[in-house]
C-alpha cells in the first residue's frame, strides 16, 4: 500500500485558502527534492493537509494580525498565567539573543528590571529590543506566538478542536510520514504521543521543523514522560540556529527522552531562506530535509 504524507502547519494560517496553503508547502518540498534530482514519491492525492487556521484565529476574537498583538502587548484580557508563561518563554529569547537586563532598563527610563509576571511593561520594553537588535526577530511575532501556544495547550476547548482535525487525517494502519512546523509541532507531538497506538497509526518518520518543543516552558506543558511517540518509528528535527522560535534543538540536554531511545536526529544547520527564518519554504527547500521525507516515503 502508498505510504501517505501527512503536514501539519504553524500559526498565522488564519483566512488562507487551505489547497493554496497545501500547494505552498508542496512547492517548497518539490525544491527540495529537485536539489537531489528526486521528485514526490507519492501521489498528491496521498498528502493530507488538516486545517486549523481559522481556530486559531478564534483564539483572539477575529481581530487582525496588528490589532490582535497590540491587544496582546498590552495585557489587555491576559492572565497572570499567560503572562508567567510569556515573561518565562522572551527570557530564554533575551539569554539566546544575548540581550542585557541593561538595554531593557533603557527601554523602561528605568535602572530597575522587574521581570514578575504582572510587570508588563518589562514585556513590552523586551519586545521592543527584539524588534531593533535580534536580525529578522519580530517582537509582535513572538507575542502572537507565545499566546497561541498557550492557548493551545491550557484551552482544552481549543486544543480539543485542533487535535481532532488532525487525528482525522490520519488513516489507521496506513504508514504516514507525519511533517510539522513550528506550532504545528507541538499539535503533532501530542497528537501522536497521546492517540497514535491506540489508534493504530503507523508512523516511518515523524518530522519537526521550526520547532519550539525545547522551549522550557512548552516542554513542562506537554505530556510526560517525554519520548519518541510510540507509534513512530523514527523523529528527525530541523533547525535554523538563527530561527527565535526554535530557540533549541531537540537534544538530550534540552529536551531528553524517557526511554531515550530511538533518539531524535537534530540538524541544526539549516540555512532557512525566508525573511524571519522561520518560514516553512525555507524548511522544506532544504535539500536533507527533503531528502529525509524521501527516504521515509519510499522504505
Amino acid at each position: 500500500m502508498t505510504r501517505q504524507l501527512l503536514l501539519v502547519h504553524g500559526r498565522a494560517q488564519e483566512k488562507k485558502d487551505s489547497v493554496a496553503l497545501k500547494a505552498e508547502w508542496l512547492d517548497a518540498l518539490h525544491d527540495g527534492l529537485a536539489k537531489s534530482n528526486l521528485s514526490l514519491p507519492i501521489r498528491e492525492e496521498d498528502v493530507r493537509f488538516p486545517f486549523y487556521g481559522d481556530t486559531l484565529y478564534d483564539m483572539v476574537e477575529g481581530k487582525s494580525r496588528a490589532d490582535a498583538a497590540r491587544v496582546i502587548v498590552r495585557g489587555e484580557g491576559i492572565d497572570n498565567g499567560e503572562k508567567d508563561f510569556t515573561r518565562a518563554i522572551l527570557q530564554e529569547v533575551q539569554e539566546k539573543a544575548g540581550i542585557t537586563d541593561a538595554e531593557i532598563a533603557a527601554e523602561l527610563g528605568t535602572n530597575v528590571v522587574n521581570r514578575g509576571p504582572l510587570n508588563w511593561e518589562w514585556l513590552q520594553a523586551i519586545l521592543k529590543v527584539i524588534d531593533r537588535k535580534v536580525p529578522h526577530g519580530s517582537g509582535e511575532s513572538i507575542a502572537l506566538f507565545t499566546h497561541d501556544v498557550y492557548q493551545y495547550l491550557k484551552n482544552s476547548g481549543i486544543r480539543d478542536a485542533i487535535d481532532e482535525g488532525v487525528a482525522g487525517a490520519m488513516t489507521p494502519g496506513v504508514e504516514t510520514v507525519v511533517v510539522s512546523h513550528s506550532l504545528g509541532t507541538v499539535v503533532a507531538y501530542n497528537v501522536l504521543r497521546q492517540r497514535g497506538s491506540a489508534a493504530g497509526w503507523k508512523v516511518p518518520l515523524f518530522v519537526t521543523v521550526g520547532s519550539p518543543l525545547a522551549v522550557t516552558e512548552i516542554r513542562k506543558s506537554i505530556q510526560k514522560p517525554i519520548q519518541c511517540p510510540e507509534c513512530a518509528a523514527g523523529w528527525f528535527n530541523a533547525m535554523d540556529e538563527r530561527d527565535v522560535v526554535a530557540l533549541y534543538p531537540l537534544d538530550t540536554r534540552q529536551f531528553p527522552l524517557a526511554p531515550p531511545d530511538p533518539a531524535i536526529q537534530n540538524k541544526k544547520n539549516v540555512r532557512n531562506k525566508t525573511e524571519n527564518r522561520h518560514g516553512i519554504a525555507g524548511y522544506l527547500d532544504d535539500q536533507e530535509v527533503a531528502a529525509r521525507i524521501y527516504n521515509a516515503l519510499i522504505r
